[in-house]
């Protein structure tokens, strides 16, 4: 179920479908269920997945799948994803019943077709909720009233009545509780606001890059809204977000249906001007967006190319910094978003470093795996019936409200005699319950074992492994992560009198 309606809330579910077992003499063994839960895609709905998983593995106990109706698979949009998963069923040789349908779901020709519009109006549904919920979004918008998202440095949101009364300032994580409340957003502390303002004073009148600016709050020991260190990211965002001038603006990236992350062009977004106070001026505002503009020439491939010979020629050696410093160069970032990394633009120019650079692309790499590693733990926890919380800054695991987790990537290093070594980087500020060590084979591309060892014995950064360890190491050391997660599947037992 997702949220849309009362009828398919979980309570009437399973009350039509109880009805239906009793009449049908059918005994109710077990019940997935995916609350709140959006079906437009299969992602997230791990009582689905958890479902169509024990059926392929043929460890049902039961002969019958017993659902709501026909859109409860899902509102897909491509209509033979649910038949596929029905068939899935079938196949297994389990039956699938609709409570709440008209018809008896027998294979024949009938029900068949009506299965098969039913699908597309599931899909069709959800196509017609989309339109309707991004106008409605964009009439509030236009009204001057914020639709989501962090309220960003040196701004706060505030919850007001349908009125516009205020009824009081949102931390973050805090939702509005009625829906004919609203958002806007207001100046934060006068700390912050000055911080904005001297941003922009920084940049327009000191000249100062992004990064430089970033250096400077962080050396003065100033942290985002989020308390994390600045980057050259969060420094533009606050140099070209209008909420800064009070600008309310809409749809600029779109995600509809769950199917395909959009970048709008302009002429696409929604706004409505000086819908909340102004932190900045708008003339400072405009004035940085002349520079951000000025800086952000579109090269293409061949340009970039040329540009990076000519220095290799004059200088006769790159280096981010030489890139970096040299003026009319683009920048090591342009160079990495259209190559994917400053090495693949040496060497489409016959630049070879002296230093071994491959490092470089190998902490790219791990820093893509490790937060895929950590979505597949807690998705295989919460398949075997665990309960897992993830802190979304630390990735520190919370299991069952009893434990604290933390992964930790072990890159592989090779010595001068061929043998490998890994060195596990703790965070010591996390003290986590287990730290699962996730040692990489050779070329650092694929995991090789897991070492899950406990804070009590490994407290410690100065573990370093080799191919063969020690026994008290070798002794948490594990080819998967069953183990963990067979801590995590919560058993039933029988209290005797």
């Amino acid at each position: 179920m997702s949220t849309e309606h009362q009828q398919y809330s979980t309570e009437n579910q399973a009350d039509k479908i109880h009805e239906y077992a009793r009449e049908h003499n059918l005994k109710i063994v077990r019940t997935y269920a995916d609350e709140g839960k959006s079906g437009l895609r299969i992602d997230g709905r791990q009582a689905l997945q958890q479902l169509i998983k024990d059926v392929e593995a043929g460890s049902t106990d039961f002969q019958v799948i017993l659902v709501y109706d026909v859109s409860r698979w899902g509102r897909f949009q491509d209509t033979d994803e649910g038949a596929y998963y029905e068939f899935v069923c079938r196949r297994a040789g389990i039956q699938v019943a609709y409570c709440a349908e008209q018809f008896e779901n027998n294979g024949n020709a009938m029900s068949n077709l009506i299965k098969s519009l039913k699908r597309s109006m599931a899909g069709e549904y959800s196509r017609e909720l989309s339109t309707k919920v991004f106008a409605g979004q964009c009439r509030l918008i236009r009204e001057g009233f914020r639709q989501g998202g962090p309220a960003g440095y040196g701004l706060r949101r505030v919850l007001v009545d349908q009125s516009g009364t205020t009824k009081g300032e949102l931390s973050r994580g805090e939702h509005k509780s009625l829906q004919t409340d609203r958002v806007i957003l207001v100046p934060g502390p006068d700390a912050e606001v000055q911080i904005v303002n001297d941003i922009y004073g920084w940049f327009i009148d000191d000249g100062l890059t992004e990064t430089e600016i970033a250096a400077r709050l962080n050396t003065a020991g100033i942290q985002t809204d989020l308390q994390r260190a600045w980057t050259r990211a969060t420094v533009q965002e606050v140099l070209s977000n209008e909420k800064y001038i009070g600008n309310n603006v809409y749809n600029r990236v779109s995600f509809k249906l769950k199917q395909t992350r959009v970048a709008n062009t302009p002429d696409a977004w929604v706004r409505k001007e000086a819908a909340f106070v102004a932190v900045v001026a708008p003339a400072r505002f405009y004035v940085a967006q002349g520079i951000l503009r000025a800086r952000s020439h579109r090269y293409s491939r061949g340009e970039l190319l040329e540009r990076l010979r000519h220095l290799l020629a004059q200088r006769g050696f790159l280096s981010g910094l030489v890139i970096d410093e040299t003026e009319g160069m683009p920048s090591t970032a342009t160079y990495v978003h259209h190559f994917g990394s400053l090495i693949r633009a040496y060497d489409a120019v016959g630049f070879s470093p002296d230093r071994d650079y491959r490092y470089i692309e190998i902490n790219q790499w791990l820093r893509r795996m490790h937060p895929e590693i950590v979505h597949q733990t807690e998705q295989q926890i919460a398949l075997v019936g665990g309960h897992v919380q993830r802190d979304p800054t630390t990735d520190l695991l919370r299991l069952n409200n009893e434990l604290t987790i933390s992964i930790v990537l072990a890159r592989c290093h090779q010595l001068g005699s061929g043998r490998l070594r890994w060195k596990p980087r703790f965070d010591t500020g996390l003290v986590p319950d287990i730290t699962v060590v996730v040692r990489l084979e050779r070329t650092n591309r694929e995991v090789l074992d897991y070492y899950l060892l406990p804070r009590l014995d490994f407290g410690g950064d100065g573990l370093q492994m080799a191919e063969q360890n020690a026994i008290e190491i070798e002794s948490y050391r594990f080819d998967t992560l069953d183990y963990l997660y067979s801590m995590a599947k919560r058993v039933r037992l029988n209290r005797a009198a």
